[in-house]
């Protein structure tokens, strides 16, 4: 057959697919899983965070960002800016040290690793000896200081690694004060701090875990001073004098000393313990001052364990103002940012779930929102939902909705600008809505690089919850001590799982908006710019129809709330279906034109108008032998919500037993509890049966399998259902067991489309087709007489499409899990099919339809089907001809959640979920790409060499702690 092929219409196809289609992972949107570190660079504005998984990341201004990733599997510890340059330095928990650059590359600078490096220390050495526990990048830019575990500090240059024996320092018994035995004998321990002197760069002061602090000169290589301190230390810091020090112990207190040049200093000059002296309850804390008279004092930890065991605070105290912002997960780091007249402007924190940045210059101390960094995850994400290109009058209303919602942030700008963001501006408005297990979606611009929040919706109070106000763990009343108050949005608490919203999908063109959600509930709201009170008219839907012998064992469906409930400005829900039995939704499709709204779930479907507020068609499709079905996602559990707070709470009583037994795995074990309790709720309430792939041919399944009336997708068309010379609205339904249904739908015209029903009947010729593997049909698509699909509603309206081919015979596209398979309408007779995974055992789990633009020709483009497989496979499939075009490979086949998160955009694009808290987004089109196109330059300042000058310098650059991640520590500077 080679010699019939015409290799020059296939070369000139391969020339127009590279054209086209271009596969790219581009960016990472949300917030990093698993923070372990922060560096901060005042004279770049970057700020860096790197993770358990190895991998680091830059931020400046919006739009700048930068990853790099590890060739270790090991978490990053520490990371640390060389003053004044482009390079930072990562030490991992292998103990190895990386140096990275940002090196400029075509006009944009690109993040490299350009050195790496391992303590070997003198032979016959014990590990302890160079395990790395504290870094200190020398104002030179040209020397790393290690502190190590065993108490020894070794000199480094940079960028070279070059290990400087000579200027090694080592604390013998020898080299300590002679009129103090209180280390007689004893270890010192491992270097827990060094910190350069702000006014003298070749004084360095050194602070063991036991307590003891030594000033010494690296010029003259001996100690200048001791300070004896008798609790183990957790941090120290110089204040910007130059003569007086901080530190900040285990019992919860911080002392001041005064470098006096008598040695040794035997006792503090003053000594504080901000919440009382109780050490033996007292958590690590650590302490920072920042110029500005009166000063503020900021510092983490403190707390008394037996009340507040649970709680991750940072207390800030500025004059009378005292306040212990309370954050809902752990304290990884945090640095003060500064204006240029030394005063503090932002408190930056980074948590286990989060980045929260405070404005220190405006009264109350507000949020600062964030551009990026935005922690998706405030509740579990449970599905997503891409709209391209929204008209710039709905946006606004958006945008203005959103605003009001955010009167409690500052009006201050974001505060970390560091590089030139390069990137074009977006061609196109995007959305990107994320629906959540406590009822909420959020909207997302989703345009470029950054993530932004744009509006938030909540369900929850058109039903009364389960929620109890008594049962919440972290309440604080008014004139406490210590005065707590709530910090992030983080929340991962759902107080009824039934809220969770299963399905979303928004009319960009009228407003209207449909959201479904796990109990069988499926909202209908419109935009409206003012806050209204309404009452939200409910129709109840039994997609049973009576029949005898079944009963429901799942969950019960939400009450409605029967008063009037006021609305914000925003979405406003004006209908409420409510299924029965109260199944998760699992398919919804909105048509605004029609004033129609489909839904389905793992028992029927049904379709609901809107606009008069009355159900018009229900059909049941569950299969007599279906009991999974009829016990529901949420049977096997009496109750969700008390099982919830049952299983948070021991692990929150055992969580201090943990650490006591094994300090460095207590986080590790919290959070594999933790994955657990949320792996075992996900197999109950996953309504799409996501499993594993498994090598096997296709086969024919039973009509008896479970779940073969669930409802996979549904389609509004307006095709040839009935016969070829008029076309008409109709519905097509797919079902889990191979099925399409086709309903012809009658609309009164408009003029009376408020008196006369609408109706639904079944087509003559089309009332059924049953795939004959019966394999699930996930997705539906009607191609007009050209062969492109049908536009959306209201699009041609707009004049944002043609208007379709209805002279030509239309096509019904069927996507089922195992084959393409295209049917002439309106007899539906198989034209053609395409089987993508006949012998690979692998599954089509997402589908969706997208426009490929020439990257070479202004007004060319294709038409083409998106698939993506369960093997993590992204296939583009041409249209009307269904014939494989390209195919790359995607996600981790074991990455089961991120296959199922996965959303397509319409011009070529798509985002998965890669962690609870992040998105991939990717690019097969070769013309439209969101990525980072930044540059980063260093800094034209001079970096100060001079032994001894006293001219005051910047902030250094750097991590904010200088101590182990795994404690509660901080970053000082005073004046």
């Amino acid at each position: 057959m080679k010699r019939f092929r015409r290799h020059g219409h296939d070369s000139q196809r391969d020339k127009l697919k590279q054209e086209l289609y271009q596969f790219n992972k581009t960016v990472e949107h949300g917030f990093p899983h698993q923070p372990s570190a922060l560096g901060f660079s005042p004279s770049l504005e970057l700020l860096a965070i790197g993770t358990r998984s190895g991998a680091i990341k830059l931020y400046g201004a919006p739009g700048v960002e930068f990853m790099g990733l590890h060739d270790e599997n090991a978490a990053v510890t520490q990371v640390h800016f060389l003053p004044h340059q482009v390079e930072l330095v990562t030490l991992l928990d292998d103990n190895s040290l990386h140096m990275w650059t940002l090196r400029a590359h075509k006009g944009v600078s690109e993040l490299l690793e350009i050195g790496r490096f391992t303590l070997t220390g003198p032979p016959g050495a014990i590990p302890s000896v160079t395990r790395v526990t504290a870094v200190l990048a020398h104002s030179s830019g040209e020397l790393l200081l290690l502190g190590t575990e065993g108490g020894h500090v070794f000199v480094v240059e940079v960028p070279g690694f070059r290990e400087l024996e000579e200027n090694n320092i080592s604390l013998h018994e020898s080299l300590l004060p002679s009129t103090h035995h209180r280390w007689e004998g004893q270890n010192l321990e491992c270097v827990e701090a060094l910190q350069e002197n702000p006014l003298n760069p070749r004084q360095v002061l050194i602070g063991y875990s036991r307590g003891l602090m030594v000033l010494w000169d690296l010029d003259r290589r001996c100690a200048i001073q001791h300070f004896l301190g008798t609790q183990q230390l957790e941090s120290v810091c110089w204040m910007e004098d130059g003569g007086n020090i901080l530190s900040s112990h285990s019992d919860g207190s911080y002392c001041h000393w005064t470098v006096t040049g008598k040695d040794p200093q035997t006792e503090p000059e003053k000594q504080e313990t901000p919440y009382g002296k109780i050490p033996s309850i007292l958590v690590d804390s650590g302490i920072s001052t920042v110029s500005k008279l009166p000063p503020f004092l900021i510092f983490s930890g403190g707390m008394p364990r037996a009340s507040y065991g649970d709680r991750h605070c940072i207390s800030v105290i500025h004059s009378k103002t005292h306040v212990a912002l309370d954050f809902t997960s752990r304290i990884i780091d945090f640095f003060v940012i500064r204006d240029g007249e030394r005063d503090p402007n932002a408190l930056v924190v980074l948590v286990e779930e989060e980045l929260v940045v405070v404005d220190l210059q405006t009264e109350g101390w507000p949020v600062i929102q964030t551009p990026y960094l935005v922690p998706l995850h405030c509740s579990a994400i449970t599905c997503s939902h891409h709209v391209s290109s929204i008209p710039l009058k709905l946006w606004e209303r958006i945008q203005a909705a959103g605003k009001l919602q955010n009167l409690h942030y500052s009006r201050k700008p974001w505060p970390i600008n560091g590089g030139q963001n390069l990137a074009p501006d977006p061609p196109q408005r995007d959305l990107l809505l994320t629906g959540h297990e406590d009822g909420t979606v959020r909207f997302w611009d989703a345009s470029g690089v950054c993530l932004y929040p744009m509006y938030k919706l909540s369900t929850a109070m058109v039903f009364h919850t389960d929620a109890d106000p008594n049962d919440n763990m972290n309440q604080s009343t008014e004139g406490e001590w210590p005065p707590f108050r709530k910090v992030g949005c983080f929340d991962p608490y759902s107080d009824d799982p039934r809220l969770g919203i299963q399905k979303i999908h928004l009319c960009k063109y009228s407003g209207y908006l449909t959201v479904a959600g796990t109990a069988g509930q499926i909202l209908i709201l419109e935009i409206n710019d003012e806050a209204a009170e309404q009452t939200v008219e409910a129709t109840v839907v039994d997609l049973l129809q009576g029949q005898e012998g079944f009963r429901w064992k799942g969950q019960a469906r939400l009450d409605l709330r029967e008063d009037p409930v006021t609305f914000p400005s925003g979405f406003q829900p004006f209908a409420l279906v409510q299924c029965q039995p109260p199944a998760v939704v699992t398919a919804i499709a909105l048509h605004s034109e029609w004033k129609l709204v489909a839904f389905g779930t793992s028992h029927g479907f049904g379709v609901y108008d809107y606009q008069q507020k009355n159900n018009i068609l229900v059909r049941c499709t569950l299969n007599p032998n279906d009991q999974v079905a009829l016990e529901g996602p949420l049977s096997r559990v009496k109750s969700i919500k008390k099982s919830l707070r049952q299983s948070f709470r021991r692990i929150r009583r055992s969580r201090v037993s943990m650490r006591k037994h094994n300090p460095n795995n207590g986080s590790c074990l919290l959070w594999l509890q933790l994955q657990e309790i949320n792996a075992r709720l996900e197999a109950e309430t996953l309504h799409d049966m996501e499993l594993a792939p498994v090598q096997r041919k296709i086969e024919a399944r039973s009509a008896d399998d479970s779940f073969t009336g669930l409802v996979r997708t549904l389609y509004f068309a307006d095709t040839f259902l009935s016969d070829s010379s008029q076309s008409t609205p109709s519905l097509w339904a797919g079902t889990n067991g191979g099925a399409v249904f086709a309903y012809m739908l009658r609309l009164p015209p408009v003029e009376r489309r408020m008196d006369n029903k609408v109706t639904a009947h079944a087509g003559k010729n089309s009332k059924e087709i049953q795939l004959m593997h019966r394999a699930p049909v996930v997705g539906l698509v009607v191609l007009d007489g050209r062969g492109a699909p049908l536009p959306e509603p209201l699009e041609v309206a707009h004049d944002l499409a043609r208007s379709p081919d209805m002279q030509g015979s239309h096509q019904l596209l069927v996507i089922s899990e195992e084959q393409l398979k295209l049917f002439n309408l309106p007899k539906v007779s198989s034209k053609a099919k395409l089987k993508l995974t006949a012998l690979d055992g692998s599954r089509v789990r997402r589908v969706g339809v997208a426009w490929f633009g020439s990257s070479r020709v202004e007004d060319y483009g294709e038409s083409s089907l998106v698939v993506l497989t369960n093997q993590g496979e992204l296939h583009v499939v041409s249209l009307p001809s269904i014939k494989l075009q390209v195919h790359y490979p995607c996600i981790r086949r074991e990455d089961v959640s991120g296959i199922a998160s996965c959303v397509f955009t319409k011009h070529g694009q798509g985002l998965y979920l890669i962690s609870p808290s992040e998105f991939e987004r990717f690019s097969l089109s070769a013309r439209w790409v969101v990525e980072p196109r930044c540059l980063v330059e260093a800094p034209s300042e001079t970096r100060p060499t001079s032994h001894s000058s006293q001219v005051h310098r910047d902030q250094p650059d750097g991590a904010s702690m200088e101590n182990r991640i795994c404690k509660r520590l901080v970053e000082f500077a005073f004046n």
